[in-house]
């Protein structure tokens, strides 16, 4: 359990202790998904996941470590219940979780002309951190190709690690040198 005897430290998993205020910041504006969308749509059960990866479950005072742990409640419950032989528990006929969060990130693509823009920006870059930065190897991969999957789809290029740790290294310098005129003040 992450809790301490004083009670929880943070909300916020201990690996993302180590990133900037700035990378920090963008993981959390992604948290909460967009409103007038599906609650059990491809968005919702696409963040269940990423709330998972990046908070400590506020139910269970635990990292919950897979898409379809049954825990969670609703803001992080299962992304997916996954499909078994019979009656034998843990003997999923989906294969590893990996498949079935490639199909639920095909799902949202395919509605992506319903989400509103300024949240699949908070996404993406929120998927860019945990892409380079997550110290769960499995965990870290997935996100950075669903990160590609996501640039691509927008035909723009992805971002390397340097260059985001570049942008968000919680200066003014480093953030200007990759900001619009216009969306500066």
């Amino acid at each position: 359990m992450i809790r301490n005897g004083a009670g929880p430290t943070s909300v916020l998993q201990p690996w993302t202790f180590n990133l900037s205020f700035m990378q920090q910041t963008v993981l959390l504006t992604a948290v909460r998904g967009p409103d007038g969308l599906p609650k059990y749509g491809g968005v919702k059960m696409l963040l269940r996941w990423y709330r998972r990866c990046i908070l400590v479950s506020s139910l269970d005072g635990e990292v919950l470590e897979n898409p379809c742990d049954p825990r969670g409640g609703s803001f992080m419950g299962p992304s997916y219940q996954p499909r078994v032989y019979g009656d034998v528990i843990g003997i999923s006929v989906d294969g590893p979780w990996q498949n079935r969060m490639d199909d639920i990130l095909s799902e949202y693509l395919r509605e992506l002309d319903a989400v509103p823009h300024h949240f699949q920006l908070h996404l993406l870059h929120s998927f860019e951190i945990v892409g380079y930065k997550h110290p769960t190897f499995d965990i870290q991969s997935w996100f950075q190709r669903a990160y590609f999957r996501l640039v691509n789809d927008m035909h723009l290029w992805p971002e390397t690690e340097e260059q985001l740790d570049e942008r968000l290294n919680d200066t003014r310098v480093g953030w200007l040198k990759r900001a619009d005129p216009a969306t500066v003040a």
